[in-house]
């Protein structure tokens, strides 16, 4: 660039130049479908008309890890303190996932603090198993009565 330019107008020039090929694309692909009548034919190519697809783990999964964790959660204590957090957290998120998947409106433990957790759990629990899931099933080696 010559001296006898402003260095605006040099800027502007930059700008220009830089911006030119992602607006002529912008415009392309706004102006083009709609000069040709194809807005109707691309939403029908681009709408998805699958299922829906499940998020998150299935029932039975669910209380799989339920009876799982709930073993882990009342049998020997955990060698440290770390893993005892991390195993109630564990199974803090699996009773609420639960009860998000059996219709518990509002899970007693889904916001309270932490030396309310205990009471809390045992009340989520108790609406768990009012929904129908049993959280002690039998041994597998006995039989049922």
């Amino acid at each position: 660039m010559s001296a006898d330019r402003p260095i605006v107008l040099g800027v502007l020039m930059y700008v220009v130049v830089a911006a030119a090929p992602t607006l002529l694309i912008w415009a392309v692909a706004r102006g083009l479908p709609v000069l040709l009548g194809l807005p109707g034919l691309l939403r029908r190519l681009c709408r998805r008309d699958g299922p829906p697809v499940a998020t998150g783990q299935s029932f039975e999964s669910l209380v799989a890890d339920l009876h799982r964790l709930r073993r882990e959660v009342r049998g020997r204590e955990p060698t440290t303190r770390v893993r005892r957090v991390a195993l109630l957290a564990a199974y803090d998120d699996v009773l609420h996932d639960l009860c998000r998947a059996v219709g518990v409106a509002r899970p007693p433990l889904s916001e309270v603090p932490e030396r309310e957790r205990p009471f809390a759990r045992l009340q989520t629990e108790a609406a768990i198993e009012e929904a129908g899931v049993v959280l002690d099933p039998p041994d597998r080696g006995t039989a049922a009565a």
